[in-house]
């Protein structure tokens, strides 16, 4: 293959491969098998997710989000942040922009290695409901935040085995066939809450998913009328803030903020 530039990012620990394909560097013919390539740890440059960005006709630029399985994803809160600090550093946008997406358009604002985006308003709210697992049943909610999530609350978030118990329900017959990311949350005082994400895709725990943390904080505002912005602790130890407005029952007007950090620059020679 030849060589490509990239660039690696990490919001808040989501870490991702973002590369400019205006020129179409990458064949999209088998990206699925190169991303999933690229994506391993230890054995290429390894990430939660890879980011193409593209050109547009609409706004500053558009993207091809892909899970490290290869598979495409709808929408990523901490790798769309990434992005937009990308284009920022590569000329592509002004520190004010707006960039297409599975899900439709969002706007990011650049201050530093700080990024808010303003994402779509969220879907399918559900919540206290039960499923029943191998160790018995459980009450859950869930919202789509861009992609499914559900959420559970739990007493001690270092208690739960993520992994384990998120792919159980990330496989759950109630979810099928597209699955579902599984968040586990809980308080830690007023208007702070920690997070740990199972993802989709990735298949395994993740040290911070924004649609994620933007979900459970959105479930938690709903059930106990918490006020905006919440904080959100990652399993990285790093803080997320989500605004939002409700009325009625309904959020919008929601905003993911947080760091995304530039953690290398790099030329990828093999896959």
């Amino acid at each position: 293959m030849s060589p490509i530039e990239f660039y690696k990012l990490s919001g808040s620990g989501n870490d991702f491969i973002i590369i400019d394909n205006r020129n179409r560097i990458v064949d999209e013919t088998d990206v699925s098998e190169f991303v999933a390539k690229v994506c391993r740890r230890k054995m290429s440059v390894g990430a939660d997710g890879l980011i193409l960005v593209e050109d547009s006709d609409k706004v500053d630029f558009k993207w091809h989000f892909f899970n490290a399985d290869g598979g495409r994803a709808e929408m990523c809160g901490n790798g769309a942040r990434c992005a937009a600090r990308f284009a920022l550093i590569n000329g592509i946008a002004d520190s004010e922009m707006s960039f297409e997406t599975d899900v439709g358009i969002i706007s990011a604002q650049v201050i530093d290695d700080q990024v808010k985006i303003k994402m779509t308003d969220p879907a399918d709210l559900k919540t206290d409901y039960v499923i029943e697992l191998e160790k018995g049943p459980l009450m859950v909610s869930s919202i789509n935040t861009g992609v499914p999530h559900l959420v559970a609350e739990v007493p001690d978030i270092n208690e739960i085995e993520v992994v384990q118990l998120g792919r159980e329900i990330r496989f759950h017959k109630e979810f099928a066939p597209a699955g579902t990311n599984v968040n586990f949350v809980s308080s830690q005082k007023d208007g702070v809450i920690s997070n740990r994400t199972y993802e989709r895709g990735v298949e395994d725990e993740t040290l911070a998913c924004g649609t994620g943390c933007v979900a459970g904080a959105l479930i938690m505002a709903h059930k106990f009328g918490t006020k905006s912005p919440v904080t959100v602790i990652t399993k990285s130890g790093g803080e997320l803030t989500i605004h939002y407005k409700e009325k009625k029952g309904q959020f919008y007007n929601i905003c993911l903020e947080g760091d995304a950090r530039i953690i290398y620059k790099g030329l990828m020679l093999d896959a």
